[in-house]
């Protein structure tokens, strides 16, 4: 009987063998890896420095043990990874949702761009009101 030759393995192994030992490293990075940023807050007698917590996507991926996002992202195209990637994720995009609410708003808008928030407003008619539309502008013209 003949012997088949297997096939060498390429690349890296995998760093996680399955979602629960990623979801390890993620909360770990949430409990004691964010970095934090002091911020005054109140006035006059009610002036006080707080901690804010300031988590970032390349944080967590740094944390976990990946080189860059690239391959981060590539473990939510694993099917038994998609949801711990994708709530990891939500978790950051929280801190940045209420960084507007506390008027931390510039560098929290173009994070949340970054996760395919979109920054316009969009206005939809219904047909009576593009047909009065038309003809004003007819009118106009």
């Amino acid at each position: 009987m003949a012997k088949t030759k297997e096939k060498p393995l390429i690349g890296r192994p995998p760093k996680f063998s399955n979602p629960e030992e990623l979801q390890v490293k993620i909360d770990d990075y949430f409990k004691s890896g964010v970095a934090k940023r002091d911020i005054i807050v109140g006035t006059g007698a009610n002036k006080k420095v707080v901690q804010i917590p300031l988590p970032t996507i390349t944080g967590l991926i740094l944390s976990c043990g990946f080189a860059d996002r690239y391959s981060f992202y590539e473990y939510e195209k694993k099917q038994d990874f998609t949801y711990t990637i994708k709530r990891a994720r939500a978790r950051i995009e929280k801190e940045y949702e209420e960084m507007l609410q506390s008027g931390l708003g510039a560098g929290a808008i173009f994070a949340l761009k970054n996760f395919g928030w979109i920054d316009k407003q969009e206005h939809s008619f219904d047909d009576e009101t593009k047909a009065l539309l038309g003809s004003a502008l007819q009118r106009l013209s």
